[in-house]
C-alpha cells in the first residue's frame, strides 16, 4: 500500500525515510508543537516551497531544461486568487474560478513558450523563459488596475477559511480552532498531493521518457519519441504545478504583489533548494525546502544568541552579526554543494549501495 502510494519510488535510505517522516509530522503537527503565528507561516511557505521546488526538478532533475520563468508561472498562480477575491464578493466559486483561470493562461503561456524555443538548444529555451518572466514582471506592475501595481493586492477569502471565524468555544490541545487553522490544513493536504502527484509522474513511463531525453535525446528520437512534444508536455505540467503552488501561497498569504511572487529572488530560492535537497529527486524538493525555509527565517535568530554568546571576544563576534545572516547563508550552500554535489537525498541514497 505505502510502495502504491509513492508509486514505487521509496526513499531507499532508513536515515532519509526518518528526515521525510520528521518533516511530514513536523508539518503537520506544527500547530500543536510550535504555537505561534511565526512557526505556522513557516511551514506553510515550506509545503508550498516543497511543490514549487518539486515542480521546478520535473524540468530540471528529470528532463534537463533550465528554466527561468518558474516564478512566472507561481506569480500567475497567485495573482489569478488575488484578482478574483479583489473583483468579487469571497466566496468559493470565485476562488475556484480565480485558480481555474490562472491555470488556463499558466498552461497557454507554457505551451507557447515550449512550441518555440524547446526546438532548439536549450539555452535559448532558458533565455527565452527569462524574457518571458521579465516581461510578465512589468506587466503586473504596469497594470495597477487590475494588479495593484507595486503596492500589489490585499484581499479576503471565504469566511470559513477567516480568522474570526471560530470552530469551537475553547482552544483544544491548546491549538484556537479557527478559519487560520484550517487555511493551513487546506494548503499542507493539498501541497502532499500535490508531491505525491510528482512522483507519478516522474515513476511513469511518460517520466521515464522525460529522464531518457535528458540522458540522450537523440537516442530517444531514433527509438520514435519526440523530445520536443515530451519537453513541452513536461514543461506545461511543471507550469500548472506552480500555478497551484501560487494559489496556494495566496491562499495563506491573502496578499499579493511583485516582489513576493514574482521576485528574481524566489528563482535563486527554488534553485538553491533544489540543488541543496539534490537534483532529479522529489524527495531532495521536501529537505531542501524544509532546510533552506528553516535556515532563511531561523539563522539570523541562531546567530543573534551565538553573538551574544561571543560579546567577550569582539573580533570573533562581529564574524557571527546577526546582519551577517545571509553571508553565512551562502557559505553554508557552497559547503552543501563541495560536499554534497548529488545533494543529500543523493548522498543518503549512495551511502545505501
Amino acid at each position: 500500500m505505502i510502495r502504491k502510494l509513492f508509486s514505487g519510488d521509496l526513499p531507499g535510505s532508513r536515515v532519509l525515510t526518518a528526515l521525510l517522516a520528521l518533516v511530514l509530522l513536523g508539518l503537520l503537527l506544527t500547530p500543536f508543537i510550535f504555537p505561534g503565528t511565526r512557526a505556522l507561516n513557516v511551514a506553510a511557505k515550506i509545503c508550498v516551497f516543497i511543490v514549487l521546488a518539486a515542480s521546478y526538478d520535473l524540468l530540471l532533475g528529470y528532463t534537463g531544461i533550465v528554466s527561468f520563468a518558474h516564478t512566472m508561472f507561481f506569480g500567475i498562480g497567485a495573482y489569478g486568487v488575488g484578482i478574483a477575491m479583489s473583483r468579487f464578493e469571497p466566496g468559493w466559486l470565485p476562488l475556484a474560478l480565480g485558480i481555474l483561470a490562472a491555470m488556463l493562461v499558466a498552461l497557454a503561456l507554457a505551451l507557447l513558450l515550449g512550441l518555440l524555443s524547446l526546438r532548439v538548444r536549450t539555452i535559448f529555451f532558458a533565455m527565452m523563459s527569462l524574457a518571458l518572466a521579465s516581461f510578465f514582471v512589468i506587466l503586473a506592475s504596469q497594470f495597477s488596475d487590475y494588479t495593484g501595481g507595486e503596492d500589489g493586492l490585499t484581499f479576503s477569502l471565504p469566511a470559513l477559511l477567516s480568522p474570526g471565524t471560530q470552530f469551537l468555544e475553547e482552544p483544544w490541545l491548546s491549538v484556537d480552532w479557527n478559519g487560520k487553522i484550517l487555511a493551513y490544513y487546506i494548503v499542507f493536504f493539498a501541497s502532499t498531493a500535490l508531491v505525491l502527484f510528482c512522483l507519478r509522474i516522474v515513476n511513469s513511463p511518460f517520466g521515464r521518457v522525460l529522464q531518457a531525453i535528458r540522458e540522450n535525446d537523440f537516442r530517444v528520437a531514433a527509438i520514435g519519441f519526440n523530445p520536443v512534444t515530451y519537453r513541452t508536455v513536461g514543461n506545461c505540467l511543471a507550469a500548472l504545478l506552480a500555478c497551484l503552488a501560487g494559489a496556494l501561497y495566496a491562499i495563506w498569504l491573502r496578499y499579493v504583489g511583485p516582489d513576493t511572487v514574482l521576485s528574481f529572488d524566489i528563482m535563486i530560492d527554488i534553485l538553491l533548494i533544489v540543488v541543496i535537497g539534490g537534483i532529479g529527486s522529489m524527495y531532495g524538493a521536501a529537505i531542501g525546502a524544509a532546510l533552506f525555509v528553516i535556515a532563511q527565517n531561523y539563522l539570523q535568530d541562531g546567530m543573534k544568541l551565538l553573538h551574544g554568546g561571543l560579546e567577550g571576544i569582539p573580533l570573533i563576534a562581529n564574524f557571527f552579526h546577526p546582519d551577517r545572516w545571509l553571508l553565512w547563508l551562502g557559505v553554508l550552500f557552497v559547503l552543501s554543494v563541495y560536499f554534497l554535489p548529488t545533494g543529500i537525498v543523493g548522498k543518503l541514497r549512495q551511502q545505501r549501495k
